[in-house]
C-alpha cells in the first residue's frame, strides 16, 4: 500500500503550533510525541513551534500569527474535546477529531455504548459510579457478572494508567480504589484471553482508510505504562503475520468503529482477538495517538510506505474546524 494523498506545501501550512505537554497524567508522553512531530515538521520546512497549553495561553495563538495547530496532547484537556472546543472558539484549525468525537472517544463507557448500538463487538462491562464504588456488596458482585479474570480501569485515561487485571474476587476493592484515583468513575471489563492488536486509521468518512494491523507481544510482566514507552521488552509485529482475511476483518471493524464515533483526521483502535474463536473485540479508540519512538501509528504507517515526516505532514494538512466542510458544501 502506498500513500496517494496530495499534501499542501510547507509554506501553505503557515505558522503551526504543535500542542504538547498539557496537564493530563500523560503529560510526559505528550512531550515525547510533540518533540518528534515538531522535529519532523521542521525538517520538511514547516514553520512549526512548540506550545504547551499548561504554560501558554491558547487564546493568544491567533494574535501571534498561528494558522493551524497539530494536537500532540494525550489524555484529559487534550484528547477529550476541551482543547478542540477552545480552538473552535479561537478559530484555529486543528488536527484530528472534532469536539464531539473527541469527547466520546475519550470516555470508554460512552464509546462502548455507541459501538454496542451499532452492533460492533466490544467486551462486556460494568460501570461503577462513585456511589456504587462505596457499596462493598455491589463491587463484590462484579466478578460474578463478568467472570474472572477481569480488567478494572479509569474510563477516561489512556496509556494503561490505573489499569488492573483482577484474577481473584478478593482483589476487586483494591483495584477499584486504585482506578478511582484517576477518574471518579470506574470501568470493569470482561477479560478477553488472546492477542492484542492495534490498527490506525487516516482520513475521514468514506475516504478513511485503515493502515496495517500491528500485533503486540508483551513480556510476562504485561503491556503496562513502563513497557509501552520506556523499555524494548514488548515485541511489535508489523506486518502482523495474521492471515490476510483476519487482518482485513479487523480493518473493517476498525473503520466501522471510527466512523460510528464520527472521528476524522487520524486515530488508532486497540483490540483483542479472542484465542478460542479468533473473534476481535474493540477496546478503545485513540483520537490523538502517540507519536513517540515506541508509538504504533508511525510503525504501521512505515509498513504502508509512509515515512514519519510524511505522516506528520498528512495529518497537519487535514487540520480543520468543526462544520467547515458542511458550511461550504452547499
Amino acid at each position: 500500500m502506498t500513500h496517494e494523498r496530495t499534501t499542501p506545501s510547507a509554506a501553505a501550512m503557515g505558522k503551526v503550533a504543535v500542542l504538547m505537554g498539557g496537564t493530563s497524567a500523560e503529560r510526559e508522553i505528550s512531550l515525547m510525541s510533540g518533540r518528534g512531530v515538531l522535529e519532523a515538521l521542521r525538517s520538511q520546512g514547516v514553520d512549526a513551534h512548540a506550545v504547551d497549553p499548561a504554560e501558554q495561553d491558547l487564546w493568544a495563538l491567533k494574535a501571534q500569527g498561528y494558522a493551524r495547530c497539530f494536537i500532540a496532547l494525550h489524555g484529559r484537556h487534550g484528547e477529550d474535546g476541551c482543547v478542540q472546543g477552545a480552538l473552535e472558539l479561537v478559530g484555529l484549525p486543528y488536527t484530528g477529531s472534532g469536539v464531539m468525537a473527541s469527547a466520546i472517544a475519550m470516555d470508554k463507557v460512552m464509546t462502548k455504548r455507541v459501538w454496542i448500538a451499532q452492533g460492533l463487538p466490544t467486551p462486556r462491562y460494568v460501570w461503577l459510579d462513585p456511589e456504587q464504588q462505596r457499596d462493598a456488596a455491589r463491587v463484590a458482585e462484579v466478578p460474578a457478572e463478568l467472570g474472572l479474570p477481569l480488567i478494572v480501569k479509569p474510563p477516561r485515561e489512556g496509556s494503561s494508567i490505573g489499569v488492573t487485571k483482577v484474577s481473584e474476587a478478593g482483589r476487586m476493592a483494591a483495584a477499584v480504589l486504585d482506578s478511582s484515583r484517576y477518574d471518579p468513575d470506574v470501568l470493569c471489563e470482561e477479560f478477553i484471553d488472546g492477542e492484542e492488536v492495534t490498527c490506525p486509521v487516516l482520513g475521514e468518512g468514506s475516504e478513511a482508510r485503515a493502515l496495517p494491523v500491528v500485533r503486540i507481544q508483551p513480556p510476562e510482566a504485561g503491556y503496562d505504562y513502563q513497557n509501552k514507552y520506556f523499555t524494548d521488552d514488548v515485541r511489535y509485529l508489523c506486518p502482523s503475520g495474521l492471515p490476510a482475511d483476519e487482518e482485513a476483518r479487523i480493518q473493517r471493524f476498525v473503520l466501522a468503529a471510527y466512523r460510528a464515533l464520527g472521528c476524522r483526521g487520524w486515530g488508532r483502535a486497540d483490540l483483542m482477538i479472542r484465542a478460542s474463536d479468533r473473534q476481535p473485540f474493540l477496546l478503545e479508540m485513540n483520537t490523538s495517538p502517540g507519536m513517540t519512538g515506541h508509538s504504533l501509528v508511525p510503525m504501521s504507517a512505515r509498513a504502508a510506505g509512509i515515512s514519519y515526516e510524511a505522516l506528520c505532514l498528512d495529518i497537519l494538512a487535514g487540520a480543520r474546524l468543526d462544520g467547515v466542510v458542511r458550511a461550504t458544501a452547499g
